[in-house]
């Protein structure tokens, strides 16, 4: 009976975790989207509720609860994120990590990646951040890089698009 061969080689080096975080502004970014998501819903209760007072307690005491479930949102959410989501970009792949209770791990190896995207929206043009965009013909969908800042996505891009320019492959 054969011994189990190594998880890590010299050709096959063990995985580690990505060493790049998001930039510390999209903790404010993340924190507005929750609270954009929020206020609306909270601000229509607190005014139906202060109009109709027939159904001010049915208004009112949901809009509170909401209130509650946003501030700890907001406490929790975004410094949490900023935590566990990393990237990399190495000469072989690009590497993202994210997620809480069940984390994600996404390699695009170079040879397989199709696009490059920049995205930024009007929340992250404002807080000077993008988001990057790595698209294979994986079936679960793009590599998704958020929160860098607006240069860094720029050069990450371009470092992508000269790698994979040079790396033999179909991308398919």
């Amino acid at each position: 009976m054969s011994s189990p061969t190594p998880a890590s080689t010299s050709e096959h080096p063990r995985l580690r975790p990505p060493r790049n975080r998001a930039d510390r502004r999209a903790i404010a970014w993340w924190s507005v989207e929750i609270a954009l998501w929020f206020l609306p819903v909270i601000v229509v209760l607190v005014v139906l509720g202060l109009l109709i007072t027939a159904a001010r307690t049915w208004l009112l005491v949901p809009a509170g609860a909401l209130a509650v479930v946003m501030v700890l949102a907001l406490v929790i959410v975004p410094r949490w994120r900023y935590r566990n989501q990393l990237w990399e970009l190495g000469e072989a792949a690009v590497y993202a990590r994210s997620g809480w209770f069940w984390v994600e791990s996404r390699i695009a190896p170079m040879s397989r990646i199709q696009t490059v995207d920049t995205r930024r929206g009007p929340l992250e043009q404002a807080f000077g951040l993008a988001t990057v965009v790595v698209t294979t013909a994986s079936s679960r969908g793009a590599v998704t890089i958020s929160g860098l800042p607006g240069q860094t996505a720029d050069e990450v891009v371009e470092q992508l698009t000269e790698i994979t320019q040079a790396t033999p492959g179909d991308a398919t």
